[in-house]
């Protein structure tokens, strides 16, 4: 998840061979690519061994590199999902709630997915296990 200005917000890698800074350079290649496409264009490119899948909110882009095998309209279903979950716990997301809790925005996505793999999609059986962390924190 990456910023108008291309700052990144949240990263979260399921590709365990791949060095930090291989994961800074594909990073930055891709982050590039995707500021630079019009809204006329698709939201899914090839890149590398990858398809990215993205969409922009506001002023946030949501990013996935997936395998050939992965149906890139299911991933744009998941990012809607995502943005939905996170909206509905923290009131409109934007771009502050990310900075000021990255823990529970990861918390979140870590309900949604195991291993790389969406294993969840349901908003109330994502956020009832944030309500329960939040009641417990406070």
């Amino acid at each position: 998840m990456v910023n108008k200005q291309g700052q990144t917000r949240l990263a979260k890698y399921f590709a365990e061979f791949l060095t930090t800074d291989e994961r800074r350079a594909l990073e930055g290649e891709v982050v590039r690519k995707c500021l630079s496409r019009t809204d006329k264009q698709c939201s899914f490119y090839e890149h590398r061994q990858y398809k990215i899948v993205y969409r922009r909110y506001a002023s946030l882009f949501f990013m996935i590199g997936v395998d050939d095998d992965e149906n890139e309209l299911a991933v744009l279903e998941f990012i809607h999902c995502f943005v939905e979950v996170l909206d509905k716990h923290f009131g409109q997301v934007c771009e502050l709630d990310i900075m000021n809790e990255p823990e529970m925005v990861h918390y979140i996505l870590d309900e949604m997915l195991l291993n790389g793999q969406i294993v969840d999609t349901n908003k109330a059986n994502i956020l009832e296990p944030v309500q329960l962390l939040e009641q417990v924190t406070t």
